[in-house]
């Protein structure tokens, strides 16, 4: 299912203006329960387009774009922490009295949906998590230009860059063996729409820095202590959790998994070998089904 065929409304929340994402063509509404999909650092509701059409009928989800991401505006107040992140997707939650939800998150959407849900319990059903960002130290080699985003004088060297130096062909195409498994094997289709996002993304002027500031985000989540670490607010979440996992993320390592299901108090997790940093694109029939067992088991 493309972009193109998404219902798209905007919701004011606390701080920010939301782009929310619906199906245009959806299912009876009979017996589904609401759900909701965060996506990752330099993604967009897009992203979840593909796992939403296979989960339609047992799921009623939106997809949002968080604050200046895809066609949602940079919050007010500059504020694009995780914990930003999280005041965002609350208020929409919130807003739409959508909750509880089962919650999907992945990448940096991961990170948020684990601290939403450590926080507002009553607003989580379950958590599905593909690669979720939480604290590895140290990453992983092919991990460290996310990191860099968040040095000083990168920023600024960046856009001194002239933007077609290089061909949004060729950055889009190292953007796609970055995150897939196998970029090789993606169809034309795909690779095009991939361009022309990446294209609108660099007319958008925003863009650069709500993907410095999230970065930044992220890089200072994993440096927080106490209540406020992600991996103690991970001990904290109540919620049913399946962890998604695929061997060729070149963001997130495995290693992190053993961890992840020892934190979590009710984590079942799923392993693709094939896949990559968003297997929720790569592998989508495998993810649903075990979504669907997720489902099932909140259910009980």
């Amino acid at each position: 299912m493309s972009s193109a065929e998404q219902q798209v409304r905007t919701v004011e929340v606390p701080g920010a203006v939301l782009a929310v994402h619906r199906p245009a063509v959806q299912a009876a509404p009979d017996g589904r329960e609401p759900g909701l999909f965060v996506h990752g650092l330099g993604g967009s509701a897009a992203n979840w387009t593909v796992l939403m059409d296979r989960l339609s009928g047992l799921v009623d989800g939106v997809a949002v774009d968080l604050p200046g991401f895809g066609r949602s505006t940079p919050p007010a107040d500059g504020n694009l922490s995780v914990s930003g992140h999280v005041r965002a997707v609350i208020g929409y939650l919130e807003a739409a009295g959508r909750g509880p939800v089962h919650l999907f998150g992945n990448s940096l959407g991961g990170a948020v949906a684990v601290r939403l849900a450590a926080l507002r319990p009553d607003l989580v059903r379950s958590l599905t998590l593909v690669s979720p960002a939480l604290p590895e130290l140290p990453p992983q080699r092919s991990a460290w230009s996310t990191g860099l985003l968040a040095l000083p004088g990168v920023p600024a060297l960046l856009r001194r860059m002239p933007a077609g130096r290089r061909g949004v062909e060729a950055a889009t195409e190292d953007l796609l063996r970055l995150v897939y498994g196998d970029s090789a094997a993606l169809s034309p289709a795909t690779r095009a729409e991939a361009v022309a996002e990446y294209r609108r993304r660099l007319e958008v002027p925003h863009a650069m820095a709500a993907l410095i500031g999230s970065a930044r985000g992220i890089v200072s989540a994993y440096t927080e202590r106490g209540d406020q670490a992600l991996w103690r607010q991970a001990e904290q979440v109540e919620a049913p959790v399946l962890l998604v996992y695929g061997l060729r993320d070149k963001l997130v390592g495995y290693r992190s998994a053993r961890r992840a299901c020892a934190a979590f108090a009710d984590a079942r997790l799923l392993v693709l070998p094939e896949s990559g940093h968003v297997a929720m694109l790569e592998h989508p029939d495998a993810v649903a089904r075990a979504v669907r067992e997720l489902i099932a088991h909140a259910g009980r």
